[in-house]
């Protein structure tokens, strides 16, 4: 099974320890070094950790199917661009994923090849002349990320086969059955704990990035949560004669939203994390909501302008300058190409009023000029028609209203709109030069938060509060917290348009809509309707757009159009097992309902 499989070239060969990241990631290159070599040598040694990195965020790399889009293509957030071939997020988005089909190089390769990485790093650190702090150090590094690419598998696939501190030497070695969803989440737990003992609270200067404790805590909060989650947590989901443990547990427990309390009070606690709220931009000019603009751009961004690095990202994917995210975001008149997504007119419009009163209750919503006393987020997330963006290094406004225009819907966009998100707003695709940092938040304190609120509501209620520091927290100062870092108005009462006296479900349903918006297109969405087992619906329809018609006495019409009809069969609640692994093995069984 290659998935378990990784050759180390240890007779001559060429070992590139690379990414465009700066600082500890910066490119290390040895060349005709044998293993021996490698761990004898700091230097070396740092390189082969650094190169466990590369992959972090590879999962939600918003082209990570062969270069035609992501997580984001494959659910309800955004149409994919048409192609010529069967990139897996179409295959997800019409409902015909296979395991024959799916890509091969995928998660499932990617993460074992990362986890024998630092299997190796275990087995040969030690050989390695530097100071012992250090060395346990990354020793604790390298655990956490064992435990970060078994997360990242799991969420996939459900019990993936634990390869321990084994290293397979050849491929008949490889072959191991599943384990089950429950000792793989301990397993994960339990790594992430032992590596939080050997590593600081916090990490600067050209430190800023690697594992710290805050990480390897907030790691624990996202896997308690998924766990407690109606897919794992006893919903019995599989054929009667399929083993149910390793897709979840068999009976339902309501402690498990206890524990995933605790995991997410564990991060909070520590107090070194807020949302980064601030309604001024770099410039100090009147800017509602550019905190929570800030809070998804590079740490080292802020660097570079002079702006104290905020405390809002917990763990960052770092890489270097580019101008990648414009490309596959941006409208074609400011070089975008379309490959990440067309932003549905369905999330657009979810995004509430500047008071927080949702759209379909406000007299003031008008579709044709989306912006006006709207949801700072929108304008963050959504380039719609009449924004204003760069086109090289000038300002222009994006015509996506029916016409010639290149931008225009049926000819640019299919939805009418494009997706913003993680664009800067002074860079452009077409712009000269090297472009802005493409690192991007992969943990971030909001999640957090959220995951704290939604487990509280679970196993509480609405109504219940923690103190931590002196200061309270409960789910509604979650989302009005959350609220307020995004820039909408805070209200006569400070309710930020979150309503008192909620029942569980209405909490419930506020948690899930804060989700959807202010963690858009950051590898959520498609897991979240997954694990509350509500993707039958959500993916499973019609999906649209937004027509605008610039009329001659310079008013604008709209109506809403259909746009991708999606489709959602059962077996998509877990991403199949490649065939080329399991027809190596009648060991590695299959997802539910893929044979």
């Amino acid at each position: 099974m290659k998935g378990l499989f990784y050759f180390f070239l240890s007779i001559v060969g060429t070992w590139i320890f690379s990414s465009c990241a700066e600082d500890f990631l910066d490119e290390t290159e040895t060349k005709s070094l044998d293993r021996e070599a490698v761990f004898a040598d700091s230097t070396y040694t740092a390189g082969f950790l650094s190169q466990i990195y590369v992959d972090i965020g590879y999962d939600v790399h918003h082209n990570r199917y062969g270069g035609h889009g992501g997580l984001q293509t494959s659910s309800d957030e955004a149409a994919y661009k048409a192609n010529t071939g069967l990139s897996t997020d179409i295959l997800f988005a019409t409902g015909t994923v296979n395991p024959v089909a799916v890509e091969k190089n995928d998660v499932w390769r990617i993460a074992y090849r990362n986890i024998r990485r630092v299997n190796l790093f275990l087995k040969y650190a030690d050989n390695s002349r530097m100071d012992a702090k250090v060395k346990n150090e990354y020793k604790a590094e390298a655990r956490f990320l064992r435990a970060w690419y078994y997360a990242m598998l799991i969420r996939h696939y459900g019990g993936v086969p634990l390869i321990g501190d084994d290293l397979y030497e050849t491929v008949d070695e490889a072959r191991k059955a599943r384990n089950s969803y429950a000792d793989c989440v301990e397993y994960i737990v339990n790594e992430c704990k032992e590596a939080a003992k050997e590593l600081p609270s916090t990490r600067a200067g050209r430190n800023f990035g690697r594992i710290n404790k805050g990480i390897c805590y907030a790691t624990i909060s996202r896997i308690r949560l998924y766990a407690a989650s109606k897919l794992y947590n006893g919903s019995d989901f599989a054929p009667a004669d399929y083993p149910k443990e390793l897709v979840g547990y068999p009976e339902y427990s309501k402690e498990r939203w206890k524990d995933a309390i605790d995991a997410a009070l564990e991060v909070i606690k520590m107090q070194q994390y807020n949302v980064y709220v601030r309604n001024t931009d770099e410039n100090n000019n009147p800017y509602p909501g550019w905190g929570y603009y800030a809070q998804l751009l590079p740490s080292d961004y802020y660097t570079k302008v002079g702006i104290e690095v905020y405390n809002s990202t917990i763990f960052e994917r770092k890489r270097g300058s580019g101008q990648d995210t414009n490309f596959w975001f941006a409208p074609p008149s400011t070089g975008g190409n379309g490959i990440g997504g067309y932003i549905y007119y369905d999330l657009a419009k979810l995004f509430p009023m500047a008071d927080g009163t949702p759209t379909a209750e406000s007299d003031d919503y008008d579709p044709a000029n989306p912006a006006v006393n709207r949801d700072p987020r929108f304008r963050f997330t959504v380039t719609y028609d009449g924004c204003i963006m760069k086109d090289h290094y000038d300002d222009i406004e994006i015509n996506t209203s029916v016409g010639t225009s290149q931008d225009a819907i049926y000819r640019g966009t299919p939805t009418g709109l494009y997706t913003r998100k993680f664009l800067t707003l002074t860079s452009a695709a077409n712009q000269i030069g090297t472009g802005g940092p493409q690192s991007r938040p992969l943990i971030r304190y909001t999640e957090i938060l959220l995951n704290y609120a939604e487990a509280v509501n679970e196993y509480y209620g609405p109504n219940h509060k923690d103190e931590i520091g002196g200061q309270e927290i409960s789910p509604y100062i979650v989302l009005r917290k959350i609220r307020e870092c995004a820039g909408i108005e805070p209200g006569e009462n400070n309710t930020y348009g979150i309503k008192d006296n909620m029942t569980p479900q209405e909490m419930e349903d506020a948690i899930r809509l804060e989700r959807r918006l202010d963690l858009a297109f950051e590898g959520h969405r498609f897991f979240d309707v997954r694990r509350w087992m509500i993707a039958e619906d959500t993916d499973n329809k019609m999906m649209h757009g937004i027509e605008i018609t610039r009329n001659p006495d310079g008013t604008k019409s709209w109506r809403e159009i259909d746009a991708r009809q999606h489709v959602f069969r059962k077996a998509m609640y877990f991403y199949p097992i490649p065939y080329e692994e399991t027809v190596k093995s009648v060991d590695l069984l299959q997802n539910p309902y893929y044979e």
